[in-house]
């Protein structure tokens, strides 16, 4: 049996299992674990918002025990300056800047560069930075043959993830060792070709022709450009349509240790470039319980019309348990109170719907079933908020961004994220290839059999 206690009652909370990186607090208090006749102690850590954790990382040569963690949720696998999260205080800041002040505030493109460079930017390297993105918007030319080769039905963050690894292929610099004097340029390159090569493999899934962005549009709006205006007509770009997109980038910009970053650290780990560890983290976020999460919504809003219904007998089945449905959009893993994020969203979300003029019996069930779970009891006493997908789904869909393409939204406004996350594991002198244990539950040794005794 194994027995944990932290000395005078003060340390709780995640238990880390790797050499500290960063700036961290040694306290005096200690825990001490106990296993058969032995015990040993094992240092407390507290980071700069007082969060407490066990360092175990010496934990398996002093005992020879590894711990158990099935999907992690206990466990902190580094430490890192970059996003804090209070989920029962429903917390979210970026570097120390809360979420509220900065979507309120502040771009897409500036707080890329917060994330990525740890500090708000000056209006010289603002400007510097955006010129930059511009220089680099444009994709190599014999990027469009790699495009042929998908079939027209190819999901775009299939062709997202190939193509931001083929992109690498034509910055020869990526094949070497990670150069710190060069990294302000990779990173810039990535930022910006995500969205040129997301726009590409949007247009590629619909047989259109290719529209290249213009120098003269900001990040948001070029994208917008790029996915639907034609070669010889741009798109009237509704400034509104442009804001609203520009702020569910920046509430999507990072979100601490999850699959998609946790993935993009792990390639890192292995001294990976940076154009292939972020396409190890599309492949990562594409999942539906990930940044398929704002897809599922509206599917699930197409199959309750389908029904016939208004939302109502949904929630009702929801509520009884009945057939299996479940409430997408609704309630969050990290967020015991209202997701930040879908607070800002929804304000928004009613401002721009009604700006918009849309029409559409699918954001009207939305609106539905945000009415009714904000008023009834089951949802509330279990706090099943509407999170960041519910709004950000109902958001794009208004803005004509079709469904297969917004997990692909999801990974151009996590890019910055991914490349902060990346230059952490790249910038510390002690890091190592990451590499979990495990518990193994497979056969003894066993005795091969010849094919014809089998």
């Amino acid at each position: 049996m194994v027995e944990t206690g932290i000395d005078n009652g003060v340390a709780s909370g995640a238990i880390r299992a790797s050499t500290p990186t960063h700036t961290i607090h040694l306290m005096s208090e200690k825990a001490t674990l106990t296993y058969k006749d032995a015990s040993i102690d094992l240092p407390v850590i507290v980071g700069s918002e007082n969060e407490h954790g066990v360092d175990i990382a010496k934990l398996r040569d002093q005992t020879g025990l590894i711990t158990y963690d099935d999907g992690f949720g206990n466990t902190g696998s580094c430490t890192s300056d970059i996003t804090f999260i209070d989920g029962e205080a429903g917390i979210l800041r970026y570097r120390g800047y809360s979420i509220e002040e900065l979507s309120e505030k502040s771009t897409f493109v500036e707080v890329a560069w917060l994330l990525i460079h740890g500090n708000l930017p000056t209006r010289t390297e603002l400007r510097k930075f955006s010129d930059t993105l511009t220089e680099y918007q444009v994709l190599h030319e014999a990027m469009k043959h790699h495009f042929e080769g998908f079939p027209s039905n190819a999901h775009p963050m299939a062709i997202l993830s190939s193509m931001i690894n083929a992109s690498g292929c034509f910055t020869r610099e990526l094949t070497g060792p990670y150069d710190p004097a060069k990294f302000k340029r990779h990173s810039a390159r990535l930022l910006s070709q995500v969205r040129t090569l997301a726009a590409f493999a949007y247009r590629k899934s619909l047989g259109l022709p290719i529209v290249y962005p213009k120098p003269e549009y900001k990040y948001t709006a070029n994208f917008l450009h790029m996915m639907f205006s034609m070669p010889y007509d741009d798109v009237k770009l509704q400034p509104e349509a442009v804001a609203a997109l520009d702020q569910i980038l920046l509430l999507h910009a990072d979100h601490e240790q999850n699959c998609s970053t946790s993935t993009v650290r792990m390639v890192a780990s292995g001294r990976a470039n940076i154009f292939a560890s972020a396409a190890a983290g599309v492949c990562a976020l594409w999942g539906p319980l990930h940044g398929g999460a704002n897809q599922a919504v509206l599917e699930m809003l197409a199959h309750i019309r389908h029904e016939g219904d208004d939302g109502t007998k949904f929630l009702k089945s929801v509520k009884e348990k009945e057939g299996g449905k479940r409430l997408m959009g609704f309630g969050h893993r990290v967020y015991k109170n209202y997701d930040p994020r879908a607070k800002i969203l929804k304000a928004n979300c009613d401002k721009l719907l009604a700006r918009l003029k849309k029409s559409d019996p699918l954001l009207d069930i939305a609106l539905k079933l945000e009415e009714t779970a904000l008023k009834d009891p089951y949802f509330l006493e279990r706090k099943l908020y509407p999170n960041v997908d519910f709004y950000s789904g109902i958001i794009m869909r208004a803005l004509g961004i079709p469904t297969e393409m917004f997990t692909v939204m999801f990974a151009i406004g996590r890019m910055p994220g991914w490349i902060a996350n990346f230059k952490e594991v790249m910038d510390d002198p002690t890091s190592r290839i990451y590499r979990p244990r495990q518990i193994y539950t497979g056969p003894t040794i066993r005795e091969y059999l010849p094919i014809e005794d089998r």
